[in-house]
């Protein structure tokens, strides 16, 4: 679900740890970066995604869960692995809740490691385009419980970044945002991602109208109108994802 290969980057504030999963995993084909501590972890998410990140639980002055709340808000797509020799039920349960996708216990069994970072590579990976930010939250809890991968935009400026260097199985697009509307949006991701299924959605239902029948001539698989039927919609981003190409244009 990306273009070229997955890309790690692993912190740890062990220095040889960071330098032997990086030796591993690049022999094992993967993009590897590396950082000692958050500050720097975070400095390289603000100039490249990574499909994964590894992130040591200890760390002094910000811990994996910390650092990994930082990342979701810069690249919420990045899928985080947790390791730590400290492993509980209460550090497991934390982790998951934030939306990691496992948590692993020093020192790291690598056919474990490996196995839990090809199940994240396999899941599809979502786009959500929406100013609202609260909504696209609830979205990316709501997809990861599905076990979707999810990347947010808040704008069209950021929906061509994002489209940018990744395949997207499916991209939510509102057909309102600050520097556009939806149907620009939609014309990057079949120009960017011709291969993503796209669902069009709105609050504002007789000012769309019209730009909702454009959508669907254009070729939108569909078109929910807030507030969501949560379940539905959830079913429908599901269908899609799954590479089920039946008919699927609709107004729900």
């Amino acid at each position: 679900m990306h273009a070229g290969p997955a890309s790690v980057l692993v912190v740890d504030d062990e220095i040889d740890t960071c330098r032997n999963m990086e030796d591993i995993l690049t022999e094992m084909g993967y993009r590897v970066a590396i950082a000692s501590d958050g500050p720097a972890a975070l400095e390289l998410i603000r100039k490249t995604h990574f499909d994964i990140a590894l992130l040591d639980l200890k760390m002094p002055g910000m811990d994996g869960l910390t650092l990994y709340r930082a990342i979701k808000k810069l690249r919420a797509g990045t899928v985080a692995v947790i390791v730590t020799g400290y492993a509980g039920n209460d550090v497991t349960a934390a982790a998951l809740l934030e939306g990691a996708v496992g948590v692993l216990p020093k020192p790291v069994d690598f056919g474990h490691l490996m196995g839990v970072i090809g199940q994240a590579l396999d899941q599809p990976l979502a786009l959500v385009v929406d100013d609202d930010e609260a909504l696209c939250r609830n979205l990316w809890d709501l997809l990861r419980d599905r076990g979707l991968r999810c990347c947010l935009a808040h704008s069209t400026a950021e929906a061509r970044e994002r489209l940018g260097g990744r395949d997207y199985s499916v991209v939510l697009i509102d057909m309102k945002l600050p520097d556009g509307d939806g149907r620009h949006v939609f014309q990057l991701v079949k120009e960017k991602n011709p291969q993503a299924r796209a669902i069009g959605i709105t609050g504002f239902r007789a000012e769309s109208e019209s730009l909702v029948e454009q959508l669907v001539a254009d070729g939108v698989d569909a078109v929910y109108y807030k507030p969501f039927d949560v379940p539905a919609l959830l079913n429908t981003i599901q269908r899609l994802a799954s590479r089920d190409r039946g008919p699927e244009t609709a107004g729900c």
